[in-house]
């Protein structure tokens, strides 16, 4: 019976790592896009509209030591930068981090963030940390380097 259940555990345990070799992948890339997508349109926003952009930073978003014309042109860049590394996994980790803070300072900066925004902000900030800690996968230019150059070994 013993020996039953270990051949039955070790068949699921190769079926799941069959799985995860497939799904992981796809889901990391999911994720990146959907990630971008969010920030990038963000940033588009705000470059449609700049002047709208520098009236928000500076009465409305409370960001602080950075002055508020300096902010505008550093979470627009932000915006519109980090998402196109993350979508590539071009410095994954670095995307990832970059895209974290700013949607950390984003919750900081305006106080008048209503609760439904607020659970958003912590899902992308959530998203993001696993994106950091764990890297952009194996379906990017990061995992392509490492392969390509053998910097893993």
């Amino acid at each position: 019976m013993k020996k039953q259940l270990c051949q039955l555990y070790g068949s699921y345990r190769c079926a799941e790592k069959l799985c995860l070799a497939h799904i992981a992948p796809l889901f990391n890339l999911g994720l990146r896009i959907y990630l971008a997508q969010v920030f990038f349109m963000s940033g588009l926003t705000k470059i449609r509209n700049w002047d709208g952009t520098l009236f928000l930073f500076n009465f409305e978003y409370q960001v602080p030591i950075i002055p508020p014309e300096i902010a505008a042109i550093m979470g627009t860049g932000g915006e519109l930068l980090l998402p196109l590394l993350l979508i590539s996994g071009t410095l994954g980790r670095f995307a990832a981090a970059g895209l974290f803070i700013l949607n950390a300072v984003a919750v900081i900066s305006y106080p008048a963030l209503l609760p439904i925004a607020l659970k958003d902000h912590y899902l992308w900030g959530v998203l993001l940390m696993v994106l950091a800690i764990y890297g952009a996968g194996k379906w990017s230019v990061d995992e392509y380097l490492n392969r390509r150059y053998c910097l893993n070994s």
